[in-house]
């Protein structure tokens, strides 16, 4: 693949946050390149790091084709050079599907939950699972299945299916990083529709997406560094790449 005529050839037909996305000459792909840029805050907060792109996107390859080598279906096809992955095309689902596991950040906020609570230890007895509604003019509200259904987002076997899935991401997830010394906090999904109308986990799985605390310190290794002002995220991300990377 010509990277460069990619690239140079006004291909790009999507910007956001955190990656470019370009055409290729295979209708069903595209290519994605993650970029070194950092917000927060609904992008109140920017900045950008060299080499957080390359990191991302070589953390979500692993996590990808972990997921993968588990059956759960994914829109990842192959890395391309540094911080470019060759993806299955798919129509974003615009609900950003969040696991959690340990209560912190907006539920603690939101409903007075004490921070650091393991959630699998209330009542609940599993990981609790939120829909927000993708749209940053709204900030990203939260929502409920009724609400998916009044706005036709998903029907009701789809929901099912992303609560399910996001559940069995999970458990792989959970387990997979405390073989790399860390504890899996919380974290966000994407999910689109391919062309056969099948559910695939799509967009990145990697500490900007991720709350990752080291098992033993609780120091943070995730995109809260930034948020919170406490140092170097490139510095954090090149740790957990050579952890996952250890066991991998």
């Amino acid at each position: 693949m010509d990277l460069s005529s990619i690239i140079q050839s006004n291909n790009m037909f999507y910007e956001g946050k955190g990656k470019r996305l370009y055409k290729t000459s295979n209708d069903s792909e595209i290519l994605a390149e993650f970029k070194d840029d950092l917000t927060a805050f609904n992008a109140q907060k920017k900045s950008s790091e060299d080499g957080k792109g390359v990191l991302n996107c070589q953390i979500s390859t692993q996590i990808f084709k972990l997921l993968e080598s588990c059956n759960i279906k994914t829109h990842f096809i192959e890395s391309i050079h540094d911080k470019y992955m060759l993806c299955k095309r798919v129509d974003i689902i615009p609900i950003e599907v969040v696991v959690r596991n340990v209560a912190t950040g907006s539920l603690s906020k939101r409903l007075g939950i004490k921070e650091s609570l393991v959630i699998k230890d209330t009542p609940l007895g599993k990981s609790l699972v939120e829909f927000y509604y993708k749209d940053d003019s709204l900030n990203d509200p939260i929502i409920t299945d009724s609400h998916c259904l009044l706005m036709n987002i998903a029907s009701s076997k789809e929901i099912e299916v992303l609560k399910d899935l996001a559940l069995r991401v999970n458990e792989v997830l959970k387990e997979y990083f405390d073989k790399a010394n860390l504890k899996l906090i919380d974290f966000k999904l994407e999910f689109g529709r391919d062309s056969n109308n099948d559910i695939l986990l799509a967009d990145e799985i990697s500490p900007d997406s991720c709350r990752l605390w080291d098992k033993e310190t609780n120091e943070k290794m995730d995109k809260d560094i930034f948020r919170q002002n406490l140092g170097n995220v490139t510095t954090a991300y090149k740790e957990v790449l050579s952890r996952l990377s250890n066991i991998s």
